[in-house]
């Protein structure tokens, strides 16, 4: 096949973003698309064969228009372009950069960094009802918090509540010390941690005490109207079916609803099934209500944590097709091998 070169220019002022500390980002994009890069004054030269050079100057191209709109380009940025640049789906980061969702207390932009994410925003923005399901790290409650904080500063809803159930990670709440509130606070954590990061301790707290935010566990829910809120509740793969339902028939007119959960951290007895997994097969073609599904693709905390939860996900398939492949040749009363054409 034959060689190209091609020259790009990558301005100075933007060299250090693109490239990354030690020229790291030249070399992942090297080494995933086999092209051959080489700094000149002013850009770079690309060498390789024609797929090879057009998908480098590709990425390099997004990452440089990233750096220009005044992004500090990550690991996360250059990985996602590289897997979008080999299917083929080149301009979608720079599509996905343009939906700004609001900024935090520090002036830094919230948007969706992935096509999933861009989808589950979209999705938020469109439905009643939006259901997150993904792993860990992939913004479902993160984005969620910023759609709700930008509904309530443009006054679209009248307050916000977070929600989450209180029982997690084989903890009970009588071994915690203090009254209920105390006991609770520990669990919706993360909640008051993203609450502070996009709208700052003063605000919030404020907002607390006129009773506009409310930061509560689940069986708080129960009995009410919740009538132009926006509410989110996390962690929805620890609730039961009967109080998915509840929380389900709570809602009133004038409101908007975010559910987030992570199928594979259920901290719920083996024979208990999650109310979330039974939400998506009673509540699926429902219209009005969406389903967003994120992946390990979606993940923008630090890449070891994608790989881990790529990982995670590998293994739980492959034991999922072992329990399958028992099941089919075993008979599951007795525990005995079944002969091929033995059953009934």
């Amino acid at each position: 096949m034959t060689l190209q070169d091609n020259l790009l220019d990558i301005p100075s002022e933007h060299a250090q973003n693109v490239y990354g500390q030690f020229d790291a980002y030249v070399k992942k994009i090297e080494r995933t698309t086999g092209a051959t890069v080489v700094s000149r004054d002013g850009g770079v030269k690309l060498i390789g064969n024609e797929v090879q050079v057009s998908q480098a100057e590709k990425v390099l191209n997004e990452l440089l228009e990233l750096s220009r709109r005044g992004n500090q380009i990550t690991e996360q940025n250059v990985d996602y372009a590289l897997s979008l640049a080999m299917e083929e789906k080149s301009g979608a980061l720079l599509d996905i950069d343009n939906d700004m969702i609001c900024h935090t207390i520090s002036g830094k932009s919230i948007k969706p960094k992935t096509l999933g994410q861009k989808n589950y925003v979209d999705a938020i923005r469109k439905d009643m009802i939006t259901f997150g399901i993904g792993p860990a790290g992939t913004g479902k409650t993160y984005l969620a918090m910023a759609m709700a904080i930008t509904a309530f500063k443009a006054n679209e809803v009248e307050r916000i509540i977070l929600t989450r159930p209180a029982i997690e990670a084989g903890e009970k709440l009588g071994f915690l010390p203090g009254d209920l509130q105390s006991k609770v606070d520990p669990y919706l954590r993360p909640l008051y941690d993203a609450l502070y990061q996009i709208m700052g301790a003063e605000s919030f707290q404020k907002n607390m005490e006129k009773g506009l935010i409310e930061v509560a566990p689940l069986a708080y829910m129960r009995g009410r109207t919740l009538d132009n809120a926006f509410i989110i509740l996390d962690e929805a793969q620890n609730t039961t079916q009967a109080q998915m339902k509840m929380f389900l028939t709570r809602v009133g007119f004038g409101s908007k609803v975010v559910i987030t959960g992570d199928e594979t951290q259920k901290d719920l007895a083996p024979d208990v099934k999650s109310g979330l997994e039974v939400a998506e097969k009673v509540l699926g073609k429902v219209e009005g209500i969406s389903f967003c599904r994120l992946t390990s693709r979606d993940v923008v905390r630090h890449p070891l944590v994608q790989k881990i939860v790529t990982a995670y996900e590998e293994y739980e398939k492959k034991t999922a097709k072992r329990k399958e492949s028992y099941k089919e040749n075993h008979d599951v009363k007795s525990g005995k091998r079944v002969r091929p054409g033995a059953r009934s």
